[in-house]
């Protein structure tokens, strides 16, 4: 028993030894000898992952101006520090010292260190929305710090049931990734389908929250994104008091949402804050408009193709004279102009913001004139192809937005080769995908299928929040109301 502890000592030893050996080699590892009054200290650290200022003041300047303590678990008390690790584990070891911790040992080699959290804060300040800007209501948005995001939810949901499950992901990266939820409201089965799903990922490096989400959606094949992701926390909170569960990454400046419906990648923030019969006639131009960018082009080329009989005399005569030269037949007209918007969009967010910007303009007006000038393309689908680019627009959700943009190509082929057939037959498809999809294993086109009247008031349209008193059925909450009915029907005006 004896010779098998000390067996266990001396592979301590050389793991400890592995590691320093390790850290040693790179520039920024620093371990350093101070003398105190009876004793002397070993500090190893990262230099570049560590406040060195605090270092200074909060450890080795109260250790220094002591006159007791000659073992680590003296010196422990000593130090003003709420969490001070005392530990042997050669994991532990490696692992808080690569996030920004000091480790204290009295001899270099020592198998014992005490471990200090001393990381450097060089986070950006808490700023407004980019992405979803919205003209009322909060203006804070995530940033790339794990504490700060969830700082930025507690103060909106200061609950003692606010729950966080924190968990590492990520062979090389040790990411923290926080799953949380209200405790009490959100079901236990989508909490525990969350958690299953997570640490179960078995990836190298998690680097953003969307990588996370590209692993625990329901259909990895599907170009219908099946998590809400939003930089906003007052969104978050809002859906976390539904009884959904939120998902944030540490480094990552946004957070995943579900389970969710199609319907709510075209709500706006600003939905919520507007007057309800304002808000939805926002949302049924978003929900028109999108319709528009998808069949807009389709339309066009089943029509000229196949069924221009429909046309009346005074615009067919306007087709016909703007065609009038073109080589091409509609359809593959209509793909180059298509191609062509999509090139210039990917240019403009490819490129520095000003350029960005000129290139998206000059070069929209310029290749558009050049090519009606030069009958590649009539003036006709020049209208509808960037009435159509800018209709996709209204998309309040940038990962929607890119699958409203990828769906029009099928469309487009669709109609092309058996038109308004053709547009049926690719619209029967994707609903037939939509049907089948879910997210965290719920229905993904709640309430239309399974048909919910309830959860039918913030739809396509955004019925007063006196008329919301349930939370969606679609997330099958502990707590489905929203509204103590009894207290609510006994209170009256003051004058009453």
């Amino acid at each position: 028993m004896k010779w098998f502890s000390k067996s266990q000592q001396s592979m301590r030893e050389k793991q400890l030894e592995n590691i320093y050996t390790m850290l040693e080699g790179s520039g920024d590892y620093i371990s350093k000898k101070h003398q105190l009054k009876k004793t002397a200290i070993y500090c190893s650290f990262i230099r570049t992952i560590v406040d060195t200022d605090m270092l200074q003041r909060d450890i080795l300047t109260p250790l220094i101006q002591q006159s007791e303590g000659t073992t680590l678990e003296e010196l422990r008390t000593s130090l003003p520090f709420e969490e001070v690790i005392l530990t042997d584990d050669v994991n532990t070891i490696k692992e808080k010292v690569l996030q920004g911790h000091v480790l204290i040992q009295l001899e270099k080699n020592s198998e014992q260190g005490l471990l200090l959290d001393v990381k450097a804060k060089n986070d950006r300040q808490v700023s407004p929305p980019e992405v979803e800007y919205n003209v009322l209501g909060p203006n804070e948005s995530f940033i790339e710090s794990l504490d700060v995001n969830i700082y930025l939810l507690r103060k909106r949901l200061p609950l003692p049931n606010f729950k966080i499950k924190e968990v590492t992901v990520g062979k090389l990266t040790k990411t923290r990734t926080a799953i949380i939820y209200i405790d009490g409201l959100a079901n236990e089965e989508n909490v525990n389908t969350v958690m299953q799903r997570v640490t179960a990922i078995e990836y190298d490096q998690i680097i953003d929250v969307s990588f996370i989400s590209q692993m625990i959606e329901d259909d990895h094949n599907s170009a219908f994104p099946q998590l809400v992701d939003t930089e906003r926390p007052d969104r978050v909170a809002s859906s976390l008091s539904e009884g959904k569960i939120a998902i944030l990454v540490d480094g990552s400046p946004f957070a995943l949402m579900g389970p969710t419906t199609i319907v709510e990648f075209f709500s706006a923030f600003d939905d919520y804050t507007l007057n309800w019969y304002i808000a939805s006639a926002f949302r049924l131009i978003r929900l028109m408009s999108v319709a528009f960018s998808v069949l807009a082009t389709p339309l066009y080329v089943a029509t000229l193709t196949f069924h221009y009989q429909l046309i009346p005399k005074n615009l067919l005569a306007t087709l016909i004279s703007s065609r009038m030269g073109i080589p091409f037949p509609p359809l593959a007209e209509a793909f180059l102009m298509e191609f062509t918007i999509e090139v210039l969009r990917e240019a403009g967010v490819r490129l520095p913001t000003k350029v960005g910007q000129t290139i998206g303009i000059v070069g929209g007006i310029v290749i558009g004139t050049a090519s009606v000038q030069a009958n590649l393309t009539s003036n006709v689908l020049l209208i509808l192809v960037a009435m159509a680019a800018l209709a996709s627009f209204t998309t309040p959700n940038y990962r929607m937005n890119n699958t409203v943009r990828l769906i029009r190509f099928p469309f487009l082929l669709f109609a092309g080769l058996w038109g308004m057939y053709g547009i049926a037959c690719c619209f029967a498809i994707v609903v037939a995908h939509l049907l089948r999809l879910e997210s965290l294993g719920r229905p993904y086109i709640e309430p239309f299928f399974p048909l919910r009247i309830k959860d039918l008031k913030d739809a396509f349209f955004r019925l007063p929040f006196s008329k919301q008193k349930l939370r969606p059925m679609l997330l099958r909450p502990q707590d489905p109301g929203r509204v103590n009915t009894q207290r609510a029907s006994k209170k009256h005006d003051i004058d009453d």
